[in-house]
């Protein structure tokens, strides 16, 4: 089986009928920080020679892109820990058919790359901030320093990003006091902004984030008590459902795996540092990448046709709290945030 790069034809359709066109990349599963929703405070990263090669990483972004995928997003991890990353944004950035190249980053490294970035063709970032109060936010990120998140979000819109969007995960008796005024920076600041519900992902010390959840229908009515939310019909490559308040440019998004299931409108896919494609981020569905790579080295046509027979196992939806359904074990930097 062989295709055509025709990077306008679209191949990726799974059993139910949705269109995959958006691919998440992770480039690596270390960070420097330790997000307490993200990761276990002594985790045990994959071994550097099992990780995919910049090559190889470039080689699975034409693979998609070739097979109709027009936005990629860089994860991690925290993707710019990951050495000679720059040479990888190039790469992928001159992919004939590719819309959009995005990232995702923590922001503590963002502000000495910020240019580089823009002029590799990255159009819109993600930052993670999840607290404004210096000491708060060292806690939930247990090693990281918040001036140096807002440096790297300053130096974002600087360099011209065209759209930087907060990811504020909120959790009851952390953050969820500070819902206000993380709206209140984004909308200081012209930036975009999504609340999200934690995703129960591998198996952290906190004993029931259940009960630490909170809501996108709670966390709306909180700041209906301040500014009135419009519903927009905008989207994005990801799950935000936009809202708008009047006379602002930002965008207020919610992301809410659990208390709203977005599977049916899934259009995406993770590929992770170690060449496993996850059909879903919440079910364990994989295929490894990494085994075609090295076992067929430079044959695009083989790797295409692993990755379109692979759509055949993406499943229906995940079932987080499901008690009657498998928990995911594996953390999110190992999943590809």
């Amino acid at each position: 089986m062989s295709f055509m790069p025709d990077s306008k034809s679209t191949v990726l359709t799974d059993r139910f009928g949705r269109v995959v066109n958006y691919l998440r990349l992770s480039v690596t599963d270390r960070c420097d920080f330790r997000c307490v929703y993200c990761m276990a405070e002594d985790m045990v990263f994959v071994p550097r020679q099992q990780l995919l090669t910049l090559e190889e990483l470039a080689f699975v972004g034409q693979a998609f892109v070739e097979l109709g995928v027009s936005r990629i997003r860089l994860t991690g991890g925290e993707p710019l820990v990951r050495r000679n990353l720059m040479s990888l944004v190039h790469s992928l950035g001159k992919l004939p058919g590719l819309d959009e190249l995005l990232l995702t980053t923590n922001g503590a490294r963002l502000e000495s790359v910020a240019g580089e970035l823009v002029n590799a063709g990255v159009k819109r970032i993600n930052i993670s901030l999840d607290s404004l109060q210096p000491l708060r936010f060292a806690a939930i990120t247990r090693t990281g320093e918040l001036h140096r998140v807002l440096s790297g979000i300053a130096a974002a819109k600087r360099a011209g990003i065209e759209r930087v969007k907060i990811n504020a995960v909120i959790m009851r008796g952390q953050n969820d006091d500070e819902v206000i005024a993380l709206l209140d920076f984004a909308l200081e600041h012209g930036l975009d902004i999504s609340f999200i519900e934690e995703m129960p992902l591998g198996v952290t010390s906190r004993s029931d984030r259940q009960k630490e959840l909170v809501s996108s229908q709670e966390i709306r009515a909180r700041i209906g008590r301040f500014y009135p939310l419009m519903a927009s019909a905008e989207t994005s490559p990801g799950p935000s459902r936009y809202y708008r308040i009047p006379g602002s440019n930002s965008r207020i998004g919610f992301i809410s795996p659990n208390s709203h299931n977005f599977c049916e409108s899934c259009n995406r896919v993770r590929v992770t540092c170690e060449g496993q494609l996850l059909l879903c981020l919440g079910n364990e569905h994989s295929v490894d990448l990494r085994a075609v790579i090295r076992a067929h080295p430079g044959d695009m046509a083989a790797l295409k046709t692993t990755i379109v027979e692979a759509m055949a196992i993406k499943p229906e939806r995940h079932h987080f709290y499901d008690p009657d359904q498998p928990q995911v074990v594996r953390f999110m930097n190992a999943t590809g945030g």
